[in-house]
């Protein structure tokens, strides 16, 4: 009964397989050049990346961004090839299927990882933007410090107190950030008070003069004192002057330095630094001297004898 199967639906089976055949060898140049196209395009996209990846060490800080991006740039060139040879066999349909299939894929990824995507494309975009670099000196969101490593997904920052702050890239790319490198220069400014008695025009000019002998001190013509406000007990100072930064005189070292300057100079020219003073003046309008309040008889409450 088998064999009786067999010899009946064996025609129909022949025939499809020889319809198979007769397609294969049709679609075989076809084949071939989809392989060709696959492997020249492969070629292609291993030196084009070689290249990107040598330009992009040279232009960027990061070597993880830069292979990244390489990666991107094989990968396209890779699929473009891919793309190519099914369209070359007449699978237009499935090209259009796969294209699809990677934009719905792409999509769900991106929402389910939009965290981590942020900080890669911020990383990426810090990356070629570059504000700043290994060794900077930058400030954001209540860090300050040392830029010591830049990844794909977070920087590394030292800070001056010795802790490593791993602060994710799309912070740095989101809020304002101060690069104190950039420029390479950093004003220091010191407020100091002095009494109501002496001369302001005086007390700059010493403190000038005494702060510019220095050598740390830079744009030494931009060294100057600016009479700020009137305190309680003073009239407030500010001094300002420009440091290297960095440089060998660090910002805590400098700024140690000119409040000794500022102390020797008015020190020096008899000047008094005041500290608070609370003067009671009871001769103000409507009010009596301390002298005539102190030699009023005092009342004193008679006791009830009765």
């Amino acid at each position: 009964m088998e064999l009786l199967k067999v010899e009946k639906f064996w025609p129909l089976i022949n025939d499809k397989l020889t319809l198979w055949l007769e397609a294969l060898i049709k679609h075989l140049p076809n084949f071939v050049v989809a392989i060709l196209i696959t492997i020249l395009f492969s070629i292609i996209a291993r030196y084009v990346g070689k290249a990107i990846k040598k330009v992009l060490h040279r232009t960027l800080e990061s070597a993880q961004i830069a292979n990244l991006l390489a990666s991107i740039f094989k990968m396209c060139i890779l699929i473009t090839g891919i793309f190519v040879a099914l369209d070359f066999l007449g699978l237009k349909g499935t090209v259009t299927s796969l294209l699809a299939g990677a934009g719905i894929v792409g999509l769900a990824i991106g929402f389910a990882f939009q965290d981590m995507t942020e900080n890669l494309i911020a990383g990426i975009a810090m990356g070629i933007r570059k504000p700043f670099q290994i060794g900077d000196i930058v400030e954001t969101d209540k860090v300050f410090g040392t830029v010591k490593t830049i990844n794909l997904r977070n920087t590394l920052v030292e800070t001056f107190f010795g802790q490593l702050e791993i602060i994710p890239n799309k912070i740095l790319f989101r809020n304002i950030l101060t690069n104190y490198s950039t420029s390479g220069v950093r004003r220091i400014e010191i407020p100091v008070g002095i009494s109501y008695a002496d001369d302001i025009e005086q007390a700059a000019e010493v403190i000038v003069e005494q702060m510019n002998r220095y050598d740390f001190v830079i744009k030494k013509e931009e060294t100057a004192v600016f009479a700020k406000d009137f305190g309680d007990s003073s009239i407030n100072l500010l001094l300002w002057f420009w440091i290297d930064y960095p440089g060998d005189t660090g910002f805590m070292q400098a700024r140690h330095q000119g409040v000794i300057a500022v102390k020797k100079a008015l020190e020096s020219a008899d000047i008094l630094i005041p500290f608070p003073i609370r003067t009671l003046d009871f001769d103000a309008k409507g009010g009596e001297k301390l002298s005539t309040m102190l030699a009023k008889p005092t009342k004193t409450k008679q006791s009830k004898t009765e």
